[in-house]
């Protein structure tokens, strides 16, 4: 019997197929119990993806995204001073390695949504830049 699940992962979505094995094989005892207890556990999976997904919105236009997993380990720019593009506006440690995020554009440090030690996935806003 195939149950479909919605997954969140990082933020994402996806949707699973999986198969019961041990329900198909005596249909006539387990398979009258075990929706019984499963149908209750579909739901409670399904909600926390669903409540996930409103805490990973975006900062807004213009905000840089982290390219990959790590560990906020430095912020050299602080909100409200003027970069240009390719300045270093912080540092992202991942893989234990040090990787300097620059700013995409020029303008004006508007935002900073990350602290130092703060923990980020790939795509959560780390900066604005207007």
């Amino acid at each position: 019997m195939l149950r479909k699940f919605k997954v969140n992962i990082d933020g994402k979505l996806y949707k699973v197929e999986l198969e019961e094995l041990g329900v198909e094989t005596p249909p006539s005892t387990s398979a009258a119990t075990t929706p019984k207890a499963a149908v209750p556990a579909a739901p409670t999976t399904a909600q926390p993806s669903a409540s996930a997904a409103p805490q990973a919105e975006p900062a807004g236009k213009g905000a840089q995204l982290a390219p990959m997993p790590g560990k906020i380990s430095d912020i050299r720019v602080a909100v409200g001073s003027k970069v240009a593009k390719n300045d270093v506006v912080l540092i992202l440690e991942a893989m234990k390695m040090e990787n300097e995020i620059v700013a995409e554009s020029s303008g004006t440090l508007v935002a900073l949504h990350v602290s130092k030690g703060d923990m980020v996935n790939p795509g959560d806003p780390l900066f604005t830049i207007a």
